[in-house]
């Protein structure tokens, strides 16, 4: 089994500003040339959060800057590289709210769901009042402009309402495809009934929909696409 790459490498935690003051060599020879995120405290309270690709300068920078008499203790997490820091520093920074942050984290991709949440409760609640007053509503009208290929078929149980994106590669050529609301695969302006159909179109035998393609479940995020069913 192949070991899973880590994170966080190395850290030092609640280390006293005194120890950074007396032993800064030892310290600095710890950090020196490396990235990583640290956090300054006040009286065991969170008080700074930075990241850094180069810790050694920034710790020593807090030293004497204008957050230089604000804190008594800090921590460093060493990380492998720097792809993932200023997203991570996003993430504390929107959960603590550290007092000497002036600026909000903010993510590069991530998509805020919360209008995505309140349709689906209106969505809800509609179904919800339609049963009680038994009011059938007519399905949605569908695409009539793109020919529909093979028997009906659906994952609507699985997708709750949900458009997802697919893509495969397959003999070193990238397809893509779009898993409707209603369970079918549009792929080239065809329509399939299921993902396995649209697969076995792609490479002329029968194959699992669920195991042939990946699916976009968040923005960057591609997994197969029967982690969605779990």
């Amino acid at each position: 089994m192949a070991k899973r790459s880590s994170l966080v490498c190395q850290h030092l935690e609640n280390i006293s500003r005194g120890a950074l003051e007396e032993y800064q060599d030892i310290i600095r020879q710890y950090v020196r040339d490396r990235h990583g995120v640290y956090a300054l405290y006040r009286r065991d309270k969170l008080y700074y959060v930075g990241l850094a690709r180069n810790l050694k300068m920034r710790l020593g920078h807090h030293l004497r800057d204008r957050h230089g008499d604000s804190w008594d203790r800090f921590s460093v997490y060493l990380t492998i590289g720097d792809s993932h820091l200023r997203e991570l520093e996003a993430l504390i920074l929107r959960i603590v709210k550290p007092k000497g942050n002036a600026q909000k984290g903010k993510f590069a991709r991530s998509e805020d769901i919360k209008r995505k949440f309140g349709r689906d409760v209106r969505q809800r609640h509609r179904r919800d009042i339609d049963i009680l007053l038994g009011i059938r509503r007519k399905p949605d009208k569908p695409e009539s402009r793109i020919h529909v290929a093979g028997k009906k078929g659906s994952l609507v149980r699985v997708l709750r309402g949900r458009a997802l994106r697919l893509r495969r590669t397959y003999k070193g050529k990238l397809f893509k495809a779009r898993l409707r609301k209603d369970g079918k695969v549009v792929h080239n302006r065809v329509i399939y009934p299921t993902p396995s159909a649209a697969g076995k179109a792609i490479c002329g035998r029968a194959v699992s929909g669920w195991k042939f393609w990946q699916c976009e479940r968040a923005p960057g995020d591609w997994v197969k696409l029967e982690k969605i069913r779990r």
